[in-house]
């Protein structure tokens, strides 16, 4: 019995430490952010230094530099009809059974396009839409879509399309694309 389940067990275990370690060394999903967090460190770092002289000059500079990142970072009134892209902060794994054996992994990063004025709505719907093109993802696997030449222009467009039926299913924010910013299958 544990000569069955060993087989199984061990690509299972590495996929989930491989994800976790993938996971901590990542850098930052949005390159906005750690502008933010940089300006922000900068600022805290020479408030204490400049604390007797220049405290009203520091405040000034936290409330025009706040102002100047939130309107940057989450500008829904910016340009709400230019193309804005929701990027899914963990890659997509899909198992690629074969008569009830695990044979391969695949690895996809998944990006949505969207307009401007509704990137947030999306952000908010992320573990949704993650369900629902992980669902798409696995129909994909179980019919063979994976097999033989996977990245064919037609079957990447059949991919594709099957993704952004299952995103503009799950939401009702406009979804007007589905990029496939790396795919990739790693042996079982």
């Amino acid at each position: 019995m544990i000569k069955k389940i060993i087989p199984i067990a061990l690509p299972v275990l590495a996929l989930v430490g491989g994800a976790f370690g993938g996971d901590m060394l990542r850098a930052p999903a949005s390159p906005a952010d750690p502008a933010t967090e940089a300006a922000a460190a900068d600022d805290h770092g020479a408030a204490p230094a400049d604390d007797g002289h220049g405290g009203g000059e520091d405040h000034g500079g936290d409330d025009h530099g706040g102002g100047d990142h939130g309107g940057g970072d989450h500008g829904g009134g910016g340009d709400p009809t230019e193309a804005a892209y929701f990027q899914f902060p963990t890659q997509f794994f899909v198992p690629l059974m074969r008569q009830g054996d695990l044979r391969d992994v695949m690895i996809l990063t998944v990006t949505l396009q969207t307009d401007g004025a509704n990137l947030q709505a999306l952000s908010k719907k992320e573990h949704i839409l993650r369900d629902a093109l992980l669902r798409q993802l696995m129909i994909h696997a179980n019919t063979g879509g994976f097999d033989g030449n996977f990245t064919a222009d037609r079957n990447l467009v059949t991919l594709r399309e099957g993704l952004l039926q299952a995103a503009k299913a799950a939401t009702d924010a406009p979804v007007t694309a589905v990029l496939i910013e790396d795919i990739a299958r790693q042996p079982g």
